[in-house]
């Protein structure tokens, strides 16, 4: 049975999504939930769904090795970021290599880097009038939103859509695919 530890940092949507996903999965489960917001909806989310979810600081995250010890314990085959808002430490990312995937809402390269996530992507992507965007599943690496790209899901932008609009469609994206993604990194 495939680990799959998720790290996210808001409400936690697509972490349930993948929860539901695999709970009935003979091949993989997700053991645990960590974040950096001791105030994220996804803690509720977990309580309800009977995962495992703890939070933790930015020094037991990056200044300490912690977040990595918990990571040890949980054995994780696969670590994924789902919202989650924090560069990944060096040290982390060097235990587990090419075993850290995270989803973003936007066809990378574009709109990516720090501070694009959530809205902040979506607002950009209607300013500069695109006539696409989508998600892009990559892995992690010591460059926000640089790692290979696994995968990309793209949907239309019309003239007439607001920034909610897009981030309407992203999220159904994300619903869609993310799951059957990590479910195939898994079975590799």
């Amino acid at each position: 049975m495939k680990r799959v530890v998720i790290f996210a940092s808001g409400s936690g949507s697509n972490a349930e999504n993948l929860i539901k996903f695999f709970h009935n999965s003979d091949n993989a489960s997700v053991i645990q939930v960590l974040t950096n917001n001791p105030h994220a909806k996804v803690l509720d989310r977990c309580k309800k769904l009977n995962i495992s979810a703890l939070s933790f600081n930015r020094i037991a995250f990056s200044k300490s090795e912690d977040v990595l010890n918990i990571l040890k314990t949980s054995q994780p085959d696969l670590i994924v970021l789902a919202g989650f808002l924090w560069k990944f430490p060096e040290f982390i990312l060097k235990a587990y290599p090419n075993k850290v995937i995270n989803i973003h809402p936007a066809l990378l390269p574009k709109y990516g880097g720090k501070g694009m996530y959530g809205m902040n992507v979506h607002n950009a992507v209607v300013e500069n009038k695109e006539t696409e965007t989508g998600i892009t599943i990559h892995y992690v690496n010591e460059n926000y939103d640089e790692g290979a790209i696994i995968f990309q899901a793209k949907c239309t932008v019309l003239s007439s859509d607001s920034a909610e609009d897009v981030a309407e469609k992203i999220h159904l994206l994300e619903m869609e695919h993310f799951p059957k993604v990590v479910e195939k990194i898994l079975n590799q």
